[in-house]
């Protein structure tokens, strides 16, 4: 996470703090807050989950060419993305018995490709933020606390902030 998003999260985080403080609503502000700091690991969490999994795959040196199969060829007609280019003719429509065929090296690989997804997917780092969000839901309704509305816009700090990380990006990328 680079300093520019952090500051962007801070911000939009500021102002939903400074509007609870203004209408005085502590219920709110507490609510809100639990919720953003849950959110906000969860997402950190899966970025690093994410981040190990892919660099494990790149240090095991996991190669997209040896992936290329009958599949990718059918979805890319016009060899746009192939590692190598042919120059047969591609067909323009495939039967179903070539369809079978060229889905069964992933019905294969489903083990395989499931168990790199589910090390970045249960992470210790996401899992460690849901914990957070569960303790943090249950204190709130154990001790009357929770508003589920405010509870419920907590957790759309981090995807506004995103949107308007995009927003900015963008518009930084277009100059």
């Amino acid at each position: 996470m680079n300093f520019n998003t952090l500051k962007i999260l801070l911000i939009v985080d500021f102002v939903v703090i400074l509007f609870c403080v203004v209408l005085g609503q502590f219920q709110w502000l507490l609510n809100t807050q639990l919720a953003f700091i849950s959110s906000l690991l969860v997402t950190i969490g899966s970025y690093y989950g994410y981040k190990k999994n892919v660099e494990s795959q790149v240090e095991n040196h996991i190669n997209d060419d040896d992936n290329y199969d009958e599949l990718d060829k059918m979805d890319d007609k016009y060899d746009l993305y192939s590692p190598q280019i042919d120059n047969e003719e591609k067909k323009e429509e495939y039967t179903k018995e070539e369809i079978k065929e060229a889905m069964k090296p992933i019905k294969q690989n489903y083990f395989a490709n499931f168990k790199s997804g589910f090390s970045g997917m249960a992470s210790f780092y996401r899992l460690s933020g849901y914990v957070f969000l569960i303790i943090c839901f249950f204190f709130l309704n154990n001790n009357g606390y929770l508003h589920i509305l405010s509870y419920m816009f907590g957790f759309l700090i981090v995807p506004i902030s995103s949107l308007i990380i995009s927003f900015y990006e963008r518009k930084t990328n277009l100059s």
